[in-house]
């Protein structure tokens, strides 16, 4: 498997190769993680709990986890139909978790997000109504679908996870994560996400269409009577909770990086602000993402040390969503993983 490869097929779902297969095996049943850590395994028992719901998408909830334990939040890229919807349920159904759906549209306002203050005729006052941001895991869905306006009103939401309204900040629940979702093919009256916006998620993943074998079984599934709107019906049930997610990522937070793999993340990070295709490279806090993403995924392989390999896994996802092509590469048809999967290739690997 070539080096520069590892990033999506591990975590983005890019590819089926057994390369790909074979490492998030070894993150489930690495001798490690056997049963030493009730908060690891009860995380990776997550992920069989999704796969009863959802077919093929293992990488895509591995991402998902590893941005809540990094607390941060992940933007899905799919065509509709390949199940985002249902993934993001799943999810919160296996980590007995509150979960809200919006869907963005050109009219929507920030206070349908956020909430608003509401006039009680009875008692005549102003009272705070919620909006559906006050949740656990809140599916943006089709996020460049809104103006810049209410795009806007999440900014606050994520990055200092509360709301203000009338001047009082109403703090949202913990675990707090946005999983925004875009159509990558259909661009007619969208609102492409500003780069500061972009900044704010901690991952870009891809969820492409399933292989022909993960189609059969999801076409098996339905001819036998599967309700995506049934979870429980389907087997899901809760087999973590917050508490196990706040044990993880403290034990997260012990997981020790050397100076060697810090100087590498700031390596790759230097190579995409010089690199000719690049006209955006990648800020201090994408280093920062790298840095955090790498001790989650290294947590969650069941090792107490991050290795250059978990930069690289987490490159791709990391980074992508944070540079800019220069106009004349997009003339040439230059995609921005070719060009962070050359970055990986050339920058020196500490040994």
């Amino acid at each position: 498997m070539s080096e520069q490869g590892i990033g999506p097929r591990v975590l983005d779902s890019t590819g089926q190769d057994s390369a790909g297969n074979d490492s998030a095996r070894h993150a489930s049943a690495g001798p490690a993680s056997a049963g030493q850590d009730p908060a690891r395994q009860a995380l990776l028992d997550v992920r069989h709990e999704v796969a009863k719901a959802v077919v093929g998408q293992d990488a895509t909830v591995t991402g998902l986890l590893i941005a809540l334990l990094s607390q941060g939040h992940v933007l899905l890229e799919g065509v509709p139909g390949v199940a985002k919807t249902l993934l993001v349920r799943a999810l919160s159904a296996a980590l007995s978790l509150d979960t809200k759906r919006v869907q963005f549209t050109p009219d929507l306002m920030p206070g349908d997000v956020t909430g608003s203050l509401v006039y009680d005729s009875h008692t005549s006052e102003f009272s705070f109504r919620e909006g559906p941001v006050f949740t656990n895991l809140l599916l943006a869905d089709e996020i460049n679908r809104t103006p810049p306006k209410t795009q806007a009103s999440l900014l606050e939401a994520m990055e200092e996870r509360q709301v203000s309204v009338d001047g009082a900040a109403r703090p949202l629940p913990a675990p707090f994560l946005v999983a925004a979702t875009q159509n990558p093919v259909e661009y007619e009256g969208t609102y492409p996400l500003p780069e500061a916006q972009l900044d704010r998620f901690l991952l870009k993943l891809t969820m492409p269409l399933p292989e022909r074998r993960d189609e059969m079984e999801v076409i098996r599934r339905h001819a036998a009577g599967f309700d995506p709107r049934d979870l429980a019906a389907a087997g899901v049930r809760a087999v973590a909770g917050a508490a196990d997610l706040e044990r993880a990522r403290q034990a997260v937070a012990t997981v020790a990086v050397e100076p060697e793999i810090i100087g590498y993340i700031v390596d790759l990070v230097r190579a995409t602000r010089s690199a000719p295709s690049f006209q955006l490279g990648v800020s201090p806090r994408g280093a920062t993402a790298l840095l955090n993403t790498s001790r989650a995924w290294a947590w969650l392989s069941g090792r107490s040390y991050v290795t250059p390999d978990d930069v690289k896994a987490l490159a791709l996802p990391c980074l992508r969503h944070r540079v800019a092509l220069q106009p004349e590469a997009q003339m040439d048809g230059v995609r921005v993983d070719d060009v962070l999967g050359s970055i990986l290739a050339s920058v020196p690997v500490p040994r």
